[in-house]
C-alpha cells in the first residue's frame, strides 16, 4: 500500500512538472492576439514570420487585418489591434495621432536604417538625357520622353493613396515647382511597377519611386539597369524634421552622385505595439525586441513573391524555409521570450 501511495505521489509529480514545463514553452497559452499588417506586400514575410513565433509561444494569432498607416496607428492606440511589423521611423511619424506615445511605443528593429527610398530613372535615359535630379523634368525633351499619356507631363510611378510616400511625393511636387511637370500616377503600386517593367524591357524611359526592402531593385538593378536621382535640395516637409539628418546618404550603390540627395529620410523599420498589450504579455514584447531580418533576406522573398509565390500557403512556406536555414537564431529568440515570462 505504501509503495502504490509513493508511486501515485511520484506520477502526480511527474505530471505537474511536465505541466510547468509545457507551461513555460507556451506562455501565451489562452491569449488571442490581433494583429495588423500593411497593405504593401513587401512587408507581408515579417509579419508572418513574427506571427508564426507568437503561435509557436502559445498565442492564438488571429488573421491579420490589413490597415492603412492611419487607421493603424489610431487602431492600436485604442487597443483595437495590438501590434504591427510595419512601422517606419521617422518616415511614419507625421501619421501619428495625438497621445500615441501614451498608449503605444515603437518596439526593437526589424531592420535598423533599413527603409532606403527614392527616384529611380532608367539608366539608358540618365545617359541619354543628362538626367541628375527632379529638376530635370522641367525639360521639354525630357517631359515628352517619359509622356506615357500625352499630357505634357513625365508620368511617375508613385504611391497608392494613404500611404505615407504619398504625402511626401505632394511635398516634392509643390517645394520644387513640379506640378506641371510630373504627373504621379497613384494607382496600385503592384499593378504600376508591372506596366512599368515592361516598358523597361521595350527600351521606353520610365521613372518611379521605391524603397527598400522591395523587389523592384531586384528585377532592375540600381547603377546597372537604373539610377538613383537627386532631389534639387533637400527640403524636408514638416513630417520629416525628425530625421532631416538622415536624408543624404552616401554610398549608394547606381546613385548619380555620393552622397545622394533622394529626398526621403532614412528610415528604421520597427515593431509597433499597444503598451497595455506589451505589460500584460511580457514573452510577446521580448520576442518583439530580439526580432530582426537581414535586408537581402526581406529582398530575396519580396522577389520570390512579385515572381508568382504570393499565396498565404506561398508566405508560409517561405517563413518555414527561413526559419529552417536560422533555427539556432530562431530557436535563441523563443528561448528568450520564454524566459522574460517567468
Amino acid at each position: 500500500m505504501f509503495k502504490k501511495i509513493v508511486m501515485t505521489a511520484v506520477m502526480l509529480s511527474m505530471t505537474m512538472i511536465g505541466s510547468a514545463y509545457a507551461d513555460d514553452a507556451k506562455p501565451g497559452k489562452g491569449v488571442k492576439l490581433q494583429p495588423a499588417r500593411a497593405t504593401w506586400n513587401t512587408g507581408f514575410f515579417q509579419e508572418a514570420l513574427v506571427r508564426r513565433g507568437l503561435e509557436e509561444l502559445g498565442y492564438n494569432v488571429k488573421k491579420p487585418k490589413d490597415l492603412q498607416n492611419p487607421i493603424f496607428y489610431k487602431s492600436v492606440a485604442l487597443g483595437d489591434v495590438d501590434y504591427w511589423t510595419n512601422g517606419w521611423f521617422p518616415m511614419h511619424d507625421g501619421q501619428l495621432p495625438k497621445g500615441f506615445y501614451d498608449k503605444a511605443e515603437k518596439v526593437g528593429y526589424v531592420v535598423k536604417a533599413g527603409g532606403l527610398q527614392g527616384y529611380l530613372v532608367s539608366k539608358k535615359h540618365v545617359d541619354q538625357f543628362g538626367i541628375t535630379s527632379l529638376d530635370d523634368f522641367k525639360r521639354d525633351e525630357v517631359k515628352k520622353a517619359f509622356d506615357k499619356n500625352n499630357d505634357g507631363k513625365a508620368d511617375l510611378t508613385a504611391c497608392p493613396p494613404g500611404w505615407a510616400c504619398e504625402q511626401v511625393i505632394d511635398h516634392h511636387m509643390k517645394v520644387y515647382g513640379l506640378e506641371d511637370h510630373i504627373n504621379p500616377v497613384k494607382a496600385s503600386y503592384e499593378a504600376g511597377m508591372a506596366s512599368a517593367l515592361g516598358e523597361f524591357k521595350d527600351g521606353e524611359p520610365i521613372i518611379f519611386y521605391t524603397w527598400a526592402p522591395n523587389w523592384t531593385i531586384f528585377k532592375l538593378k540600381p547603377g546597372k539597369d537604373v539610377m538613383w536621382i537627386n532631389v534639387p535640395e533637400t527640403l524636408p516637409s514638416d513630417s520629416q524634421m525628425a530625421g532631416k539628418d538622415r536624408m543624404e546618404v552616401g554610398g549608394i550603390e547606381g546613385a548619380v552622385s555620393d552622397p545622394a540627395k533622394l529626398g526621403f529620410v532614412v528610415s528604421d523599420i520597427q515593431i509597433v505595439a499597444n503598451k497595455v498589450f506589451m505589460e500584460k504579455n511580457p514573452a510577446a514584447k521580448k520576442f518583439f525586441e530580439v526580432f530582426t531580418l537581414p535586408l537581402i533576406d526581406i529582398n530575396e522573398q519580396n522577389t520570390r513573391m512579385n515572381e508568382g509565390e504570393k499565396s498565404q500557403k506561398d508566405i508560409g512556406r517561405h517563413v518555414d524555409e527561413w526559419i529552417a536555414k536560422n533555427t539556432e537564431k530562431w530557436n535563441g529568440w523563443l528561448d528568450a521570450a520564454r524566459s522574460a515570462a517567468k
